[in-house]
């Protein structure tokens, strides 16, 4: 099986691109953060903050997490609910970040990504699919994008989902999860050695899905 791995921080696009990369290339499109985000909204439900302070393995051993494909896009289902639009909020973004750095969690949904990678041709996105998750994947991305840049562009999605949010709190909730990602002690977010960097800071949408898949088929012929 061909295996992409396509690492950055959040709001680089990397859920969007990389969706329609697998799309070109016909291949099956995983996107692991919205994983992290279901099992976020699981601990939010029980009470949780982003301190995770209580039984973790026990909600955990509850929990019933599943990816489906339906029409060709992936619907995440937790505990036989589809929660694919309730995870897509600043609020599960940082539960988000909370829950990933607990290597219990990681352990949790390690299995079912690798198994995904071992059975299909994908195109998986994360913070660590290059260096932990999928290591000898043929081609490595790391996407990226100036953090103001990255703001901008989430707080129009946001804004065209209809929240109320304010640009300023869309940079600051960025900054701490770059933060949050980058200096983990476990699977810390960083750019694998034999990964291409993939800035799109200066780049249109459309530039940067050409630049994704240049460097893909260039990955993969060899």
């Amino acid at each position: 099986m061909i295996n992409i791995a396509i690492d950055g921080p959040a709001g680089a696009g990397k859920s969007s691109l990389s969706k329609l990369l697998a799309k070109e290339l016909s291949y099956i499109y995983v996107d692991t953060g919205a994983l992290y985000r279901a099992v976020g909204l699981k601990f939010s439900r029980f009470g949780f903050d982003t301190s995770l302070q209580g039984d973790i393995d026990t909600i955990l051993e509850d929990t019933m997490l599943d990816i489906r494909f339906i029409d060709g896009a992936q619907r995440v289902f937790l505990d036989g609910v589809d929660v694919s639009d309730e995870i897509r909020t600043p609020e599960a973004s940082m539960m988000a970040s909370a829950v990933s750095a607990k290597p219990v969690v990681r352990e949790f949904l390690l299995g079912m990504q690798r198994r995904l990678a071992e059975k299909n041709n994908v195109v998986m996105d994360g913070r660590d699919i290059g260096t932990v998750i999928l290591p000898n994947a043929q081609v490595k991305i790391f996407l990226t994008a100036d953090v103001k840049v990255r703001a901008e562009r989430r707080y129009k999605e946001l804004i065209e989902k209809g929240q109320t949010v304010s640009f300023e709190e869309v940079l600051e909730d960025m900054k701490v999860r770059d933060y949050n990602d980058s200096n983990r002690p476990i699977a810390p977010l960083k750019q694998a050695d034999d990964a291409v960097l993939a800035d799109t800071t200066n780049l249109t949408f459309e530039e940067s899905l050409e630049l994704l898949i240049k460097i893909a088929r260039e990955g993969i012929s060899k």
